[in-house]
């Protein structure tokens, strides 16, 4: 389909950020100008009276950055095969090179002021806007470099940042995908039919779309593996300039989240992985297969329930499932549907996925790419946990407190499905239904706890390697996959060749050390929403002051707002006991 083709209500509102595009070329030259008024508060940072004007400055900078930002990547990500906005994305990120040059006075000055002096700055009432920041800023005066090093990264801002939009576009635009045989008739696949197919009950077609996907990816392993290289190597390379040890290092310091958090959940994970083998065995018997292969785990079952909707009718569903939280909530969904926050049909060039976007002073987006199946009813659940998450931070805090931490980020997101999941669980109609639903809340937990710590794994040892000065190869990294497969996986399941390649296709390892924090999201998000539906308005009081919470403290003790502390061991044990349970139920539905 044509974006052209798609009917105004089914795409996003974006004349809400800007009524054209001569509006934004407008506002980008304002905002170049704006850059050079950073100089003159170079070298006097010293002073009280003139690094607060600094900082209220540089929001009015950063808002009007963000601004843009979001509307050029919005309008890249409708066609990334236009031109026009395919330039426009591209200048956008010279323009954020040129703002970390600006700003490379910044940190190594701040490094250099006297710590009594930035303390005292702390308990300013006329810094209360920034005194989580300041104390990030004392932290990391062990990581700073001079100016002409911070200018030196600030320009290579761009180029460093390059293999995530080099991956997009292979992802996105040039992946040649082949024609497929499904439902009668030859189809081009797409990563959202190939979603569609997986999960059908056909398995002549599942397998022909699994080998041909692949395929598709393994004709181009040679430049994925250099892409990727890069990336890694990029993140190797900023590492070593700010003075951390690792890449891990750096990504938990920015991120301000102890190690043990990590930690934590690499050991509970792996002491639950018996639970996770058999399931995959249940799977193989439940569907009566002598072998069961990568492209059988996405499909239900139990093929006799067809659960379909069109989107007005799975956004009714999500308002309906979100009651628990509240009608103030509800009513901020119904807004995102009726004021057009959400793009919605899959069409050519369309960024693939789903993600949420926005910023301070204006109202969130979502992009989809929807199609009439369960799980995109939970999409759009679980991006909607983002806007509202989004929505509420802006509005409860100062804009240099309002973006929340992306440790957090998908917390409110999961908390949405799981609610939704146990509603609809609550409401089955007959025992298929119920089967139905159990089996897809534990591919949930699957696919967030477990399959996002698998690729945490890959990445941590991806970046291992390359700290050690080791080549990543296509051989190298296709083995650390496939070891990885068979650890989390186990023997329940055939272990091919084209499993090993899936790292190629997951355009998160675009942004190291993202994945685990899916995994920590959905431990968190299980805790909380078992204790909203068990504890009523007091857990969902406590937990609309984490959503309004934004990045005012460290994101750990901001979830403990919520009732969960990541760094101790309860919560992941509490998930994996979820993991368990449901298991035990669907095992006893089938008579198991």
């Amino acid at each position: 389909m044509k974006r052209e083709e798609v009917a105004e209500e089914r795409k996003w509102r974006i004349e809400d950020i800007y009524s054209s595009d001569e509006d934004w070329e407008t506002d980008f030259d304002r905002l170049s100008g704006m850059l050079d008024s950073f100089a003159q508060y170079k070298g006097k940072l010293g002073d009280r009276d003139t690094l607060l004007a600094f900082l209220k400055y540089n929001d009015e900078v950063t808002q009007v950055c963000e601004r843009l930002g979001v509307y050029s990547q919005m309008r890249h990500d409708e066609d990334a095969g236009n031109s026009v906005y395919t330039a426009m994305y591209s200048k956008m990120n010279m323009l954020y090179s040129r703002y970390s040059v600006a700003l490379a006075f910044f940190s190594p000055e701040m490094a250099k002021v006297d710590e009594d002096y930035l303390k005292g700055l702390i308990q300013d009432p006329d810094f209360s806007d920034y005194d989580y920041e300041l104390g990030r800023i004392l932290a990391e005066r062990a990581h700073a470099v001079s100016e002409e090093e911070e200018r030196i990264v600030g320009l290579s801002g761009d180029t460093l940042s390059s293999f995530n939009e080099i991956f997009g576009m292979i992802d996105n635009v040039d992946l040649p995908l082949s024609t497929v045989t499904f439902e009668g008739r030859k189809v081009k696949l797409s990563h959202g039919l190939y979603g569609i197919i997986l999960r059908s009950d056909d398995r002549r077609a599942r397998k022909e779309a699994y080998n041909k996907y692949y395929g598709a990816y393994t004709s181009l392993i040679n430049t994925l593996t250099s892409v990727y290289a890069g990336s890694v190597k990029s993140d190797v390379l900023l590492a070593r300039v700010y003075k951390f040890d690792s890449c891990m290092e750096k990504a938990l310091f920015y991120e301000d989240v102890d190690r043990k958090v990590y930690d934590n959940l690499l050991k509970a994970v792996d002491e639950s992985l018996p639970v996770m083998h058999r399931y995959i065995k249940d799977r193989r018997k439940i569907l009566g297969l002598k072998k069961q292969y990568f492209y059988d785990i996405y499909v239900p079952l139990t093929p006799g329930v067809d659960v379909k909707y069109s989107y007005d009718e799975a956004y009714e569903r999500v308002i309906e499932g979100l009651a628990p939280l509240g009608k103030e909530y509800q009513e901020l969904l119904r807004r995102g549907h009726d004021e057009r926050w959400l793009d919605v049909e899959e069409t050519e060039g369309k960024r693939s996925g789903a993600y949420s976007i926005g910023c301070k002073g204006m109202h969130p987006y979502v992009l989809l790419n929807y199609q009439p199946t369960l799980n995109e009813v939970f999409t759009i659940a679980h991006e909607m946990g983002h806007s509202i998450h989004t929505y509420y931070s802006a509005e409860a805090q100062p804009w240099a407190k309002s973006d929340y931490k992306i440790f957090v980020a998908e917390v409110a997101s999961t908390v949405n499905e799981v609610l939704l999941l146990k509603d609809m669980l609550a409401k089955a109609e007959s025992i298929d239904l119920k089967k139905y639903l159990l089996n897809y809340y534990l591919d949930t937990i699957r696919t967030t706890l477990y399959r996002q710590t698998m690729f945490a794994e890959f990445e941590y040892e991806a970046h291992t390697l390359a700290e050690q000065d080791e080549p990543l190869t296509k051989e190298g990294l296709c083995k650390i996959y496939a070891d990885l497969g068979r650890k989390y996986y186990g023997d329940g399941i055939e272990h091919d060749y084209n499993i090993s390649c899936e790292w190629m296709r997951i355009p998160h390892f675009y942004r190291a050390f993202y994945v685990y924090k899916y995994a920590t999201g959905i431990t968190a998000a299980i805790c909380i929403a078992n204790r909203i539906l068990a504890e009523g308005e007091s857990a969902v009081e406590d937990y609309k002051k984490f959503l309004s919470s934004g990045s005012s403290a460290d994101p750990v003790s901001l979830l403990k707002l919520a009732g969960v502390d990541l760094s101790s061991e309860e919560p992941y044990k509490f998930a994996s006991k979820e993991f368990e349970s449901t298991l035990a139920q669907l095992e006893e539905l089938f008579g198991i």
